[in-house]
């Protein structure tokens, strides 16, 4: 499976973006998915990962309630609608796959990641 991010850029506090991950493959509609971030000189971090038919939805707490995580299984995308950016949310964020179909918070579940696209939220 490849997985292929994009959607980040540069925003002002407060502004909204939409991420998505395109994936390869036909396998994409059974696949847990996530999104995961990495700030600099932080260490990589759960942000929401979504089950295979989208029932099963899980959020860290710092975005719950801004961001909200979709799927297109027709179109073998992933989303992730971010909004009410803020200054903390500057990272470069991965899009996951993982085998088993549901969702999950530890990167170490996932087994396959896209390249990151770069998020900049300036104050």
């Amino acid at each position: 499976v490849q997985l292929q991010a994009s959607g980040g850029g540069w925003v002002q506090t407060g502004d909204s973006l939409r991420l998505s991950c395109a994936a390869s493959g036909r396998a994409f509609s059974s696949y847990g998915m996530g999104w995961f971030r990495q700030a600099p000189g932080k260490e990589r971090e759960f942000v929401a990962s979504i089950s295979w038919s989208g029932s099963s939805i899980i959020y860290a707490d710092s975005v719950k309630g801004r961001f909200t995580i979709s799927r297109d299984n027709a179109k073998n995308t992933v989303y992730l609608q971010m909004n009410e950016l803020k200054p903390e949310d500057t990272a470069v964020y991965y899009c996951a796959a993982r085998n088993n179909g549901g969702a999950y918070t530890y990167s170490s579940g996932y087994r396959y990641w896209g390249q990151g696209t770069l998020v900049t939220v300036s104050s």
